[in-house]
């Protein structure tokens, strides 16, 4: 029995995998940003922390929220296309065959070849199979929104909750630089990550989410440090 060829793909992270990054990061920088933003208009130690803290609670919220909705929506486009689907090869079964082999033939298989593809593949799964190759909806790129909803806003407060800790144990003055290193260091290592996870280079992952974590962090403190000195 020849010996099955094994491989590995990344596809199926693809869900999980934009809403946990897009998540801790968003929750790193908006944090960080936030809080280096109060401490450069002078306010205290107390206040920076209590900032990070809301920060913290109403980004996971947000971030849930938003992603549900936004999955959400993109889930009930993949029902009623799948539902157009069922119902078109409920009332012209031939047509739709038609149409698969068409697809097919255009991807490159011989006529034949693609009709006897069409009717062995409609024979066990005529959905799937238009689902697959018409819709481009496949189990491991279907929307799913509990998982999108969770998974952004358990990364956000993971990430809000780094630099959060951080503030807490350094003097405001202080903030700037530790807290903004930190911040900066935390963002690289979670776009390596997240390119190492998605099978990108290392390095242009780190530099990129860290290049706009720095630029974020950058304006919200001179615009705290403005409203500090005009108050």
């Amino acid at each position: 029995m020849p010996r099955l060829h094994g491989e590995f793909h990344r596809i199926h992270r693809v869900g999980w995998l934009r809403a946990s990054v897009l998540g801790a990061n968003d929750g790193i920088i908006s944090t960080a940003s936030l809080m280096l933003g109060i401490a450069a208009s002078g306010s205290t130690h107390q206040t920076v922390l209590i900032a990070g803290v809301a920060s913290l609670v109403a980004g996971a919220m947000s971030m849930a929220a938003g992603e549900y909705v936004s999955v959400h929506s993109q889930a009930d486009t993949e029902q009623a296309d799948l539902a157009r689907e069922q119902g078109e090869l409920n009332d012209d079964h031939h047509a739709e065959h038609r149409e698969l082999t068409a697809i097919y033939i255009e991807r490159g298989l011989k006529p034949d070849l693609a009709k006897e593809v069409a009717t062995q593949l409609m024979a066990h799964d005529a959905l799937g199979a238009h689902a697959r190759d018409e819709l481009g909806i496949t189990l491991h790129t279907t929307a799913r929104p509990l998982q999108a909803a969770w998974t952004s806003a358990a990364s956000f407060a993971a990430g809000a909750a780094w630099p959060l800790s951080v503030a807490a144990l350094v003097p405001v003055a202080a903030m700037p630089l530790i807290v903004g290193a930190s911040a900066l260091g935390a963002l690289a290592v979670l776009g390596a990550l997240g390119s190492r996870a998605g099978g990108a280079p290392l390095l242009r992952g780190a530099v990129r989410v860290s290049l706009w974590g720095a630029v974020a962090m950058a304006v919200t403190s001179l615009i705290g440090s403005r409203i500090g000195t005009a108050l």
